[in-house]
């Protein structure tokens, strides 16, 4: 008898885990309908949308190389494997076009697609959940707006079992915290706006913070800097750090610009962010580097950027900086050079205050060299041809042998080669 009710109460357990599952699972579908007519909306409200999409970068993620704007199909890699972005367009049959303001509104705040789908979190809703119910129809309203483009997803590439997406509700529990945050009452208007844009629909954090094993961002490391698309992605909590401490002034002009005069030049990923937010009111841009500068964390002995191999620096040159010094004559220094025009005409800051030539890893360097700033249009003075056709992987960690000695007094980075055939690879494969 005994037996028997064990077996029946662990069976009433295993039937009621399996109904918390299934909830857990299971979103209900929200019925399509007819895409609203542009008219539908007021033109304020369309304006401010364009405001709102750019400050959440949409277009950049949303839009494959050489695309339509907002059709998707940019392959975003992921340790599990690629994700591609989604159509955001108002076509019916491959964009949103029949999806209402409640659906988009879900999609945003807990990553649920209108069929009731799970999103993939490479689709940043864990910061979007914050957006203001207004920036919500704001973006909306613009969205819907947009010329319709009939372009299909190509499937995702994700490793089993990430590839079904009914985990990604497991994923939820642990890192999806649903709804805007308060206002902090002892801070001013403008800190307020740029904690609200940084964490919320800027997601700055998704980029600029490492993630853990299943990718989710690390408690407690917000804003310590991840990667992206083989960059480095700087901590953002560590500007009063480097080489020329950030003002907000010069912050404000790089992301405005895609430029600094003491820090140097925006590029891979970043570069398409800062077209974006040169769009959008000066305000929203000086209340974002506002919050940031008010997140730094002390220097300390042992902290990356204080780490200086004086001895190294008195050395002589090694084989490897001596060839990088001739690579750097021939191809480097009509540009940065001490006497190079481009210097003053270019306002181009000396390589020593160069965040990549001063950061902790070459990546960024050696992805200059290799990738280069690509020309676009007018604003030429942000431009820088690419290497990667030229110079070979050991004659590019020779520059970087170069340069980390020349312009810095910090230790020699090691196995500077190995890493450029890394970022070769994965360049060539995206």
């Amino acid at each position: 008898m005994n037996r028997k009710r064990w077996l029946i109460g662990a069976a009433g357990v295993v039937i009621a885990g399996l109904a918390v599952v299934a909830a857990m699972l299971y979103e209900p579908a929200i019925a399509p309908q007819a895409p609203p007519a542009p008219t539908a909306f007021s033109t304020q409200l369309k304006l401010e949308g364009a405001r709102v999409v750019a400050l959440g970068d949409c277009v950049v993620c949303h839009t494959k190389a050489g695309g339509r704007p907002f059709a998707g199909g940019l392959p975003l890699a992921t340790p599990f494997g690629t994700i591609y972005a989604t159509n955001i367009t108002p076509d019916v049959q491959t964009g949103i076009g029949a999806w209402s303001q409640a659906a988009f509104a879900r999609a945003l705040r807990h990553g649920i697609a209108r069929d009731g789908h799970q999103l993939y979190p490479a689709f940043p809703y864990v910061h979007f959940t914050r957006m203001s119910d207004h920036d919500i129809a704001a973006a909306y309203a613009y969205l819907m707006s947009r010329e319709p483009v009939s372009q299909t997803t190509p499937p995702n590439a994700l490793i089993f079992p990430l590839n079904f997406r009914p985990l990604v509700a497991f994923w939820n529990v642990l890192f999806l915290r649903p709804g805007p945050h308060d206002e902090v009452a002892t801070r001013d208007a403008q800190w307020n706006r740029g904690k609200q844009l940084v964490d919320g629909l800027g997601h700055c954090a998704s980029c600029h913070s490492p993630l853990n094993a299943i990718g989710g961002e690390k408690l407690g490391h917000a804003f310590d800097g991840g990667i992206v698309d083989g960059w480095d992605a700087p901590a953002l909590n560590a500007l009063g750090q480097a080489a020329k401490p950030w003002s907000q002034a010069q912050l404000v002009t790089y992301l405005r610009t895609g430029r600094a005069s003491e820090h140097g030049a925006a590029a891979g990923p970043m570069l398409p962010v800062t077209r974006d937010l040169a769009s959008v009111p000066p305000e929203d841009v000086e209340a974002i580097s506002a919050y940031i500068l008010s997140i730094q964390k002390p220097a300390g002995a042992g902290s990356a950027a204080n780490v200086v191999n004086v001895a190294a620096a008195a050395t002589a040159p090694g084989e490897a900086q001596q060839r990088g010094a001739v690579l750097f004559a021939a191809s480097c220094a009509q540009c940065h050079g001490p006497a190079a025009p481009m210097q003053a005409i270019g306002q181009r800051p000396t390589l020593a205050f160069s965040t990549a030539v001063n950061a902790a890893t070459p990546r960024n360097a050696i992805q200059m060299m290799l990738n280069g700033i690509g020309w676009h249009g007018e604003d030429a003075m942000n431009y820088m041809p690419a290497f990667a056709a030229l110079y070979d992987d050991r004659q590019v960690a020779d520059l970087a042998a170069y340069l980390r000695g020349a312009y810095t007094t910090k230790t020699a980075w090691p196995d500077a080669q190995a890493l450029a055939a890394q970022l070769r690879q994965q360049d060539n494969a995206r």
